[in-house]
């Protein structure tokens, strides 16, 4: 059973894009790897698992690692299906929910600044933002939407927003539309809540698009200029963005590929573009495995907050829908096969499914992307570097 922190506008479909391709098929490619073994057969057992996840139907994969060997890179099958370019180590991708660490790893920031509390009510941020069919922004703390107990609906669980965006008669037309991120939450405030505030869980994209304005409401600046101000700078990840609305990647890249259908047959799609406004605050952000994989190893070494916060943020309630996962403030808490913890979080967007970890300490972390959204396994890949021989 796939045990995964649940990305982005997943649903039951794959988001997407731009003119329709129909995808020849692919076989599976050796990986091709870089960066120090350390010891023979070293990660091979991640090396395998990405050759199966292409083996799937996956179109290519790119991971990084690092541990106390060093640094390691591989890819296993193609980045563009037209030309058989492969992937490569240093591509650029959408990472989809793994944005959510960024945008609570800034509201803790502010709050070891004493600018906010995280039981702070979302209306005294937002006032009168999170009101409609039993939503009450009065009765919601900007922990609650952190860690998904706000009950607050998923704008991305909408039919119409399904059938506008993901599937695609509807998103081949609209995946430009420049949306607010009160045009997203308008939506959400359109249905009842799941529940009381504070009573269960449950995944929301919108829980984010709040928390991003909050940053806003509490700076004054746009949630990436803070995201880039406070963490991106700071750590020299040079290949990490918001983009804000721009739709197109930053070399190097790879396309990216959806069947836009509620089934994993049929014609396959490239959806590399998109105006990534449609996730805004829950998995716009663009970056690289090597990024990733140095963001969540500064984190979880206390390099971007206090312990205090650091341990707010790895204080977890039980994901209802997923065996062996807790989440904690934008963070899951992942029990492998072999009993091993990791920290991270997945993402998935169209064309695009990812998932960073790394171990408590920091010193092992792994990245990992597949640029097709119908196939495969990103916490296989994750559990054969951890727990692989």
């Amino acid at each position: 059973m796939t045990v995964r922190v649940r990305g982005t506008l997943v649903a039951a479909t794959a988001l997407a894009l731009t003119a329709a391709l129909a995808a020849p098929a692919i076989a599976a490619q050796p990986a091709a790897n870089t960066g120090p073994a350390g010891r023979s057969g070293a990660h091979d057992a991640t090396r395998r698992a990405i050759e199966a996840a292409v083996a799937d139907g996956v179109p290519g994969v790119t991971v990084t690692a690092r541990d106390r060997r060093g640094g390691w890179s591989a890819t296993a099958g193609v980045g563009d299906l037209r030309t058989g370019e492969p992937r490569s180590p240093r591509d650029h991708y959408r990472v989809g929910s793994i944005t959510k660490t960024f945008v609570a790893t800034v509201l803790l920031q502010l709050e070891a600044q004493g600018r906010l509390s995280l039981d702070d009510t979302v209306d005294r941020w937002l006032p009168g933002l999170v009101r409609g069919n039993g939503h009450d922004g009065r009765a919601i703390t900007v922990r609650q939407l952190l860690n998904h107990t706000s009950g607050v609906f998923s704008y991305g669980d909408d039919r119409a927003f399904q059938e506008t965006y993901m599937l695609k008669d509807g998103f081949l037309k609209h995946r430009y539309d420049r949306n607010t991120p009160q045009d997203l939450i308008a939506i959400a405030m359109s249905h009842p809540p799941r529940f009381a505030p504070g009573t269960s869980w449950s995944y929301s994209n919108t829980n984010y698009a709040l928390a991003a304005l909050v940053i806003e409401k509490v700076t004054g600046h746009p949630y990436g200029t803070e995201i880039h101000r406070r963490v991106i700078a700071p750590l020299g990840l040079k290949g990490t963005q918001v983009p804000g609305t721009r739709p197109t990647l930053p070399e190097p890249s790879s396309r990216a590929y959806s069947k836009l259908a509620k089934t994993t047959t049929g014609p396959t799609y490239d959806v590399t573009e998109l105006n990534p406004a449609l996730a805004f605050g829950s998995g716009d952000i663009v970056s690289t495995s090597a990024d990733l994989g140095r963001f969540y190893s500064a984190l979880l070494q206390g390099r971007l907050l206090p312990p205090a916060q650091l341990k707010e943020m790895k204080t977890t309630v039980p994901e209802t829908t997923i065996p062996d996962v807790q989440y904690g403030l934008g963070l899951g808490d992942v029990t492998l096969s072999c009993g091993v913890h990791v920290w991270g979080h997945s993402g998935d967007i169209h064309g695009s499914s990812s998932m960073a970890v790394t171990t408590a300490d920091g010193r092992h972390t792994l990245a990992v992307n597949f640029n097709g959204d119908w196939s495969g396994d990103t916490m296989a890949v994750v559990d054969a570097e951890f727990c692989g021989e």
